[in-house]
């Protein structure tokens, strides 16, 4: 992993015994066998349901229903402000669940009154297994909070490493922009598969995941250099947006390489987000013996 991509990684002790105990296999258990692994994606609307209420333990509940191992989490609040009650989000929701929590923020800006957080939003990977390492890496945006913004390079596009019965797994998350224009998109998509093809190339052998809000629907003309390298784990025909009727699917869980797609659904969760989650059911090629 790059060290200039290196940044402040929040470490959720809660469960950590737990988490250990189940999540963490001997490392030789993955050696020449598929390792099951279930992984997610959920905007989560800065913990706002579509009845306009801040429920954190809703959303909490709507998390640990996926019953995923690893989840990517978009629209993420940590002391932003009033919408989500200057709470911590992304440390509140790993807390609740007992899991991990890797925090990539898009924005970080300086508190409203002095000695206070910094106000900060971004994505964030919630994970069962141990975080080995993590960055957060720019890619082109258009910023929100500027009048007359032009693309240039933010971060918010978070990668976390962990190791799943000795499998090495790059998880990155995004959020792509939203503008019916897509040619920030367009950036963006080449910024991610630069990325990703450099840190597939730091790591040999190492399996890759990317979860996120694309914004746009499979078939858009700008995520199609995606598809080079990657594999839309779907569901077909299903939609998660918007959550109370959903009708286009702008919310991924995609997979590299070695990675073998079994399953995915999109729960009937139609009240906790503006969004619904996706969740996929995947194995890992096992590494052969002596390959690290």
């Amino acid at each position: 992993m790059s060290p200039r991509a290196r940044t402040f990684t929040q470490l959720s002790l809660t469960g950590a015994l737990l988490t250990l105990a189940v999540a963490a296999p001997p490392a030789f258990a993955g050696q020449g066998h598929p390792v099951p692994l279930r992984i997610a994606t959920y905007n989560i609307h800065a913990g706002t349901g579509t009845d306009g209420v801040f429920d954190l333990d809703r959303q909490a509940a709507a998390l640990r229903a996926l019953d995923a191992d690893v989840i990517g989490l978009q629209e993420v609040d940590v002391h932003w402000g009033a919408r989500s009650q200057g709470l911590d989000v992304a440390g509140e929701l790993a807390r609740r669940l007992g899991m991990r929590v890797s925090f990539a923020p898009i924005y970080s800006l300086d508190p409203v009154t002095a000695g206070e957080p910094r106000r900060e939003y971004g994505v964030a990977v919630l994970s069962r297994f141990p975080i080995r390492s993590a960055a957060n890496h720019e890619i082109t945006r258009l910023s929100t909070q500027e009048e007359n913004p032009v693309p240039a390079p933010a971060p918010g596009f978070g990668e976390v490493t962990v190791k799943v019965r000795g499998v090495p797994v790059q998880v990155f998350v995004t959020h792509l922009d939203y503008r019916a224009d897509p040619a920030v998109r367009a950036a963006q998509v080449a910024d991610t598969r630069r990325i990703m093809a450099r840190e597939r190339a730091e790591l040999p052998g190492a399996r890759q995941v990317l979860l996120g809000d694309f914004n746009a629907e499979p078939s858009a003309p700008e995520l199609g250099p995606l598809w080079k390298e990657l594999r839309d784990a779907g569901p077909r025909n299903t939609g998660t947006y918007p959550a109370e009727a959903p009708v286009k699917r702008i919310d991924y869980v995609a997979v590299g390489k070695g990675v073998r797609v079994h399953g995915a659904a999109v729960p009937e969760e139609a009240v906790a987000s503006d969004h619904r989650p996706v969740v996929a059911d995947v194995s890992l090629a096992g590494r052969g013996p002596g390959r690290g």
